[in-house]
């Protein structure tokens, strides 16, 4: 009998798919970053499925919330239009779609046999989701690269606004 867990995990993974598809094939940045945001959210549900409810909530006020909405505004202020379609090769028609199955099918391979005796995995078992965990880790472990990404999300916001102002000179 199949648990509604799995059940929820599986919509959960092909809702995440499907946005990271449609952000892919997405010719508008905006509509792309929304397609971002559906992967974001579809993520926090998965976090709440394995017991991170800390995570799942962080996953959705920072991720989805936050840095998206950053996303959105260096979009917005680059004032960036819907990317123009160019014609497409015959080569990498053919070949794209049995690449991609080639692809995948050697990294599926690579995973089963590397996670064989890894055994299932229990919903609600996840311990290390709680705030004090996930603060202590920031704080001493992961501090340096925090810090570096905050100073690099600083660089690309004063980038864009020298870009745009560069624009209406």
């Amino acid at each position: 009998m199949v648990s509604i867990h799995l059940i929820l995990f599986l919509a959960f993974g092909a809702v995440a798919a499907a946005g990271a598809i449609n952000l892919l094939v997405q010719r508008h940045p905006i509509n792309a970053a929304l397609s971002l945001i559906a992967v974001m959210a579809a993520l926090a549900g998965e976090y709440m499925l394995l017991g991170a409810e800390f995570v799942a909530a962080v996953q959705v006020i920072v991720y989805a919330g936050a840095i998206m909405v950053l996303f959105v505004f260096v979009i917005m202020l680059l004032n960036a239009g819907a990317e123009t379609r160019r014609g497409r090769s015959l080569t990498s028609q053919l070949l794209g779609i049995p690449a991609l199955v080639a692809f995948l099918a050697l990294i599926g391979f690579f995973v089963q046999r590397g996670f064989s005796n890894a055994g299932l995995v229990k919903f609600g078992n996840f311990t290390g989701g709680s705030a004090q965990s996930v603060g202590f880790a920031l704080f001493t472990d992961y501090l340096l690269p925090f810090e570096v990404t905050s100073v690099l999300i600083l660089v690309a916001i004063i980038g864009a606004i020298v870009l745009a102002r560069k624009e209406m000179d």
